[in-house]
C-alpha cells in the first residue's frame, strides 16, 4: 500500500500530535520542520474534550509529570483542540508545502470532520482499538487506515480488524503499527519482535511501528525488521509546556532518524544474493587464481607441488583445482605466472 500516493518505500509520519499547544502558528512551523527534514506526512489529533474524556478522568503518570498538578485531564486537552477552521488552514498549508496531512480522530465527531474535509488516510490511535462504535463508523468509510496497537494483545487486534472488515474496509487497506503507549517507552518494554508476530498472525497485512522511546535507534531497527510505516513524535522544543514534548524528538533529531531510515531502506535491497554493481570491479583484485609455484616447463604435469593459489583473480579459478591437476602444461611458466590453459 503506497500511503504517500507518490513514492514507494518506508512511509514516515512526523507525529505533531498536540505539540502545537493549541496554537496555529506553532502548528504551521511544525509543518515547515517536518517537510524540511523529509517526512512523508505530519499527523495531528482531532477531538473535542467534551466527547473524549469525562470531567473526572485522571491523567496518565507521564502527563502528571509534564503538566500542572492542579490541571485536570479535561482541562489539559481542552486547550489543545483544533477546530474546523484550523484543520482547514493546516490541510491547505500542507498541500502548499507538499507534505501529507494526517490526523487521529479520538471521537465520532472527529471522524465526521476529517471525512468532510476529504482526508483519505485515517489514523486509529491505540486507545480506540477497543471502541466498537468508533471502529464500525470508520470501517464503513472504506478509507485507508493506519491502526496503532499500544496496550493491545493479539486477540484485541484481531477483533478490531474483524470489525473494520465486516464494516466495509478490506484488510489490504489497513496497516497495523506495533506500539507501546508509555511516554517515554522503556527499551525493555518495546518488544519489537511483536511487530513480526502481528505480520505472521495476519498474512498479507502491512505492518509498521509507532515509537515513543527516547532516541532514534528503535524505529531504525523496526525498518530493518520490515516496518513499512514509521511514526515518531516530534516537537519544535522539548522544553515547551505540554504533555508530550519531553518524549518527542526535536527537528535535528527527527532529521537524523529519517536520514538513517532512508539509508537502511537502501541497504535492505532486493534480497537477491549476487555481486553488487559497486563491487564487480573488486572481483579480479580480491579473488585468486591458480598460478605457478615454481618454474613449469611445457609438457610438464600440473601437480599439487608446482601450482598454488594467489591474487589476482584474472586467471583460472581455484575452484577448478582438481580439473587442472594432472593436465600437461601447454607452455612454459615462470614463478607467480597465472595459469591460462
Amino acid at each position: 500500500m503506497n500511503l504517500s500516493y507518490q513514492k514507494k518505500g518506508i512511509f514516515i509520519i512526523a507525529e505533531a500530535g498536540v505539540n502545537h499547544n493549541g496554537k496555529i502558528d506553532i502548528a504551521r512551523k511544525m509543518i515547515d520542520a517536518a517537510k524540511e527534514v523529509g517526512a512523508d506526512a505530519i499527523k495531528f489529533q482531532t477531538f473535542k474534550a467534551e466527547s473524549m474524556v469525562t470531567r473526572g478522568a485522571r491523567k496518565a503518570d507521564y502527563q502528571k509529570n509534564t503538566t500542572p498538578g492542579n490541571e485536570s485531564h479535561f482541562e489539559m486537552i481542552k486547550k489543545l483542540e483544533l477546530g474546523r477552521e484550523e484543520h482547514n488552514e493546516l490541510i491547505n498549508y500542507c498541500k502548499e508545502k507538499n507534505i501529507l496531512f494526517l490526523s487521529s480522530a479520538f471521537d465520532l465527531a472527529g471522524i465526521d470532520l476529517l471525512n468532510e474535509l476529504g482526508i483519505e488516510i485515517f489514523k486509529i490511535p491505540s486507545g480506540e482499538i477497543t471502541n466498537l462504535p468508533y471502529l464500525r463508523k470508520l470501517g464503513a468509510l472504506n478509507k485507508r487506515l493506519i491502526m496503532s496497537t499500544g496496550m493491545a494483545d493479539l486477540g484485541e487486534i484481531e477483533e478490531a480488524l474483524n470489525v473494520l472488515t465486516e464494516s466495509g474496509t478490506p484488510l489490504r487497506n489497513v496497516t497495523v503499527l506495533h506500539c507501546n503507549t508509555e511516554y517515554p517507552t522503556p527499551f525493555e518494554d518495546v518488544n519489537l519482535k511483536a511487530m513480526l508476530t502481528i505480520q505472521h498472525a495476519f498474512p498479507g497485512i502491512a505492518v509498521g511501528y509507532s515509537d515513543h522511546t527516547n532516541g532514534i535507534e528503535v524505529p531504525i531497527a523496526a525498518v530493518a525488521l520490515g516496518a513499512s510505516v514509521i511514526e515518531k513524535h516530534f516537537t519544535l522544543d522539548r522544553n515547551l509546556p505540554g504533555p508530550d514534548h519531553r518524549a518527542s524528538l526535536e527537528p535535528f533529531e527527527l532529521a537524523a532518524m529519517i536520514s538513517s531510515i532512508r539509508n537502511i531502506e537502501k541497504a535492505l535491497g532486493t534480497g537477491i544474493k549476487k555481486s553488487s554493481p559497486s563491487e564487480l570491479k573488486n572481483i579480479p583484485i580480491a579473488r585468486k587464481s591458480i598460478v605457478a609455484a615454481v618454474p613449469i616447463k611445457k609438457g610438464e604435469l600440473f601437480t599439487d607441488a608446482n601450482i598454488t593459489v594467489k591474487r589476482p583473480g584474472t586467471g583460472i579459478s581455484p575452484m577448478r583445482w582438481d580439473e587442472i591437476v594432472g593436465c600437461r602444461s601447454k607452455k612454459n611458466y615462470s614463478i607467480d605466472e597465472v595459469i591460462c590453459e
